[in-house]
């Protein structure tokens, strides 16, 4: 059943064509801005946050291809369960023979293939043909990566459906959503790579939630961190966001109200 339901959010995202074709115009366009940034700021500090301009240039693509994938800002699932906590067709939702946890998963998943697959390749295809890279030859670490990814989706999920569900309690999710997309962008280390954060602030961003959705995968993919424990720290937010988040739906579905019931 949750196959069907990530199928189902698959082609949903996949059906707004002119809105993807824009996605990758526009990841395109910052990524070579970024890629030009960068390559001033390295050629001013070579290897910062241990890494070299190629491995620089490499973070910047891997970004914008993970920017949509990842829901960074927002914009993934936690949307539309807000507006469905706000208009209460929510208890819709509980009353379907499904876990409303796993069925938002599932949808986010499908969501997240699609915007890796129709949004994030075609930015990282362009600077891997145009700029220099550090990517790896092997497949075992393209595999690794990949599974880092995953987990990388799953940790956002985790965060994203904590915030949606803070509208049983506010309501308005819209104060909740502007938070969400201020402190993603930092943290996830979409502006700079986490590595370059200095003294006590860069050891706090690093251990992170944020830290498992691109900072992680981007030093799986170019071997600047050791697998397993990639893996370890990914899954280890990964369910403990879906802990707390099981712990505070609970809690909030009980303030469901149902025709005065």
């Amino acid at each position: 059943m949750y196959t069907a339901v990530a199928a189902g959010g698959f082609r949903r995202y996949a059906t707004y064509r002119a809105a993807t074709a824009a996605g990758v115009f526009t990841n395109t366009a910052f990524g070579i801005i970024l890629v030009y940034t960068y390559l001033a700021l390295w050629d001013e500090k070579p290897h910062l946050g241990g890494y070299d301009q190629a491995q620089a240039v490499t973070y910047v693509w891997l970004g914008q291809c993970l920017y949509a994938t990842l829901a960074i800002q927002g914009g993934g699932v936690e949307k539309d369960l807000m507006e469905r906590i706000r208009t209460g067709a929510i208890a819709i939702d509980l009353y379907r023979p499904a876990d409303l946890q796993m069925w938002w998963l599932a949808t986010d998943l499908g969501r997240s293939l699609f915007q890796l697959l129709g949004r994030g390749v075609v930015p990282f295809l362009v600077g891997a043909v145009f700029f220099p890279m550090a990517l790896p030859t092997d497949a075992g670490t393209w595999a690794a990566f990949l599974v880092s990814l995953l987990l990388a989706m799953v940790v956002s999920f985790g965060i994203r459906y904590l915030v949606a569900l803070s509208a049983f309690w506010l309501m308005d999710g819209m104060g909740a959503n502007q938070v969400m997309m201020i402190v993603g962008i930092f943290f996830s280390g979409m502006t700079l790579p986490l590595n370059v954060f200095p003294g006590a602030l860069g050891e706090v961003v690093r251990v992170l939630p944020w830290a498992a959705q691109i900072q992680m995968p981007a030093d799986v993919l170019m071997g600047e961190t050791g697998v397993a424990g990639a893996f370890a720290f990914q899954a280890g937010w990964a369910v403990a966001l879906l802990a707390a988040g099981r712990l505070v739906q609970s809690a909030a579905t009980r303030r469901v109200v149902v025709q005065g019931g």
